[in-house]
């Protein structure tokens, strides 16, 4: 090997890599704007859940026990519910992650030294973000039953008796099995990752191959061959979802509580988004590796903002209204409402209008970035 001839290709690969100031750029300042931002916006302890509360008794005793609850940082209160169902529906539509049930008698109860009982429900589709607020309702329930205990000394008691019973409710996902968060989860970064991916190199594949002269000679619109290249993927991604399913029920038990029709039908959207978004992201760019370099550049905060891997109320604000900006985000709730609460379209529709949003958006800048030119 020869130092001299080694020292000149080196130097060689560095001159042609300054000149290229856009990938020198994506190579030098993605990492750092990553970092930056995944590091403030990824948090494992989840607080401040929305919470709704069903208060029957109207209390001084029961607002108190709400105020505790609220002063934990776990819990932060809503729109109260006018009724059990309304508290149930609250959390259907992830309007709320918990809701606090007190009954009629609880103040009459606590007044006669007889037990009182007091109902937490919470959202556990994501067991990491439910298992803060489970702890904190058993701990002001404890609290609360010493503080009971203390004013009662003396007073003839039931010394068995628990003055305070805080019977917490997982919905959903009694056994806080992990599996039944991740298997959806899963399908959503699967039809992304690799429909965006494939997509992103359709244009770029035809230019590099020398194919893309026949599409421009072709009485075709731009808005036609968008489609085109599109709509084979589309099959190709509703088999992968329903491989995914069929896998999750038998593998991993995963039951589908809703209708799987709608699935198919919100799948149809993201599905269409994603390749949109692909499509859009192989008219940006004139070569194969820096397709995959921007698709890679979306996928990392598929991943990390999108409610996948880290609960997004653990996120500051600003990192949630981008997560907000991922279509991935949307679709994650649609499935995990779908598939573990079984709710209908009824809760689902903002995801749903979000959706075929981001599917017109990317179709059509898409469309208006491809010039039918080898320019």
């Amino acid at each position: 090997m020869n130092r001299g001839r080694l020292r000149a290709i080196v130097w060689k690969e560095f001159v042609q890599m300054r000149r290229d100031r856009a990938t020198l750029g994506m190579m030098l300042g993605v990492p750092v704007m990553q970092l930056v931002l995944f590091g403030f916006a990824i948090r494992q302890e989840v607080r401040h859940l929305p919470t709704t509360v069903f208060d029957v008794s109207r209390t001084q005793e029961s607002r108190l026990f709400v105020d505790r609850l609220i002063a934990t940082g776990n819990f932060d209160l809503v729109a109260p519910s006018p009724d059990y169902a309304g508290a149930i529906r609250a959390i259907d539509t992830g309007r709320a992650r918990a809701a606090i049930v007190i009954p009629e008698d609880y103040a009459r109860r606590l007044k006669r030294n007889e037990p009182a009982h007091v109902q937490v429900l919470v959202d556990a589709t994501d067991p990491t973000a439910s298992q803060s607020a489970i702890g904190a309702a058993q701990l002001v329930g404890q609290a609360t039953s010493v503080e009971i205990l203390a004013r009662r000394a003396g007073a003839t008691v039931d010394p068995g008796a628990t003055p305070l019973d805080v019977r917490v409710r997982p919905l959903y996902n009694p056994a806080l099995k992990s599996v039944l968060f991740i298997v959806p989860g899963i399908i959503g970064m699967i039809l992304s990752n690799i429909l965006i991916v494939i997509t992103a190199m359709a244009i770029v594949r035809e230019r590099e191959s020398g194919t893309l002269e026949q599409l421009i000679v072709t009485p075709l619109t731009r808005g036609e061959i968008m489609l085109g290249k599109i709509m084979p993927y589309v099959g190709v991604g509703l088999v992968q979802l329903t491989a995914v399913l069929v896998v999750g029920y038998f593998m991993f038990g995963v039951h589908v509580r809703g209708s799987v029709a709608l699935i198919y039908l919100m799948a149809l959207l993201f599905i269409i988004a994603s390749l949109g978004l692909g499509l859009f992201i192989s008219t940006l760019v004139t070569r194969q590796a820096a397709a995959i370099q921007v698709s890679f550049f979306f996928l990392l905060p598929n991943v990390l903002l999108s409610g996948f891997m880290f609960p997004r109320e653990a996120m500051p604000k600003a990192a949630a209204w981008i997560g907000l900006l991922l279509p991935l985000t949307h679709f994650l709730q649609i499935m995990r409402g779908i598939v573990l609460k079984g709710v209908g379209i009824a809760s689902l529709w903002p995801q749903m209008l979000a959706l075929a949003g981001f599917s017109a958006a990317f179709i059509t800048f898409a469309a208006l970035r491809f010039h039918k030119s080898l320019e």
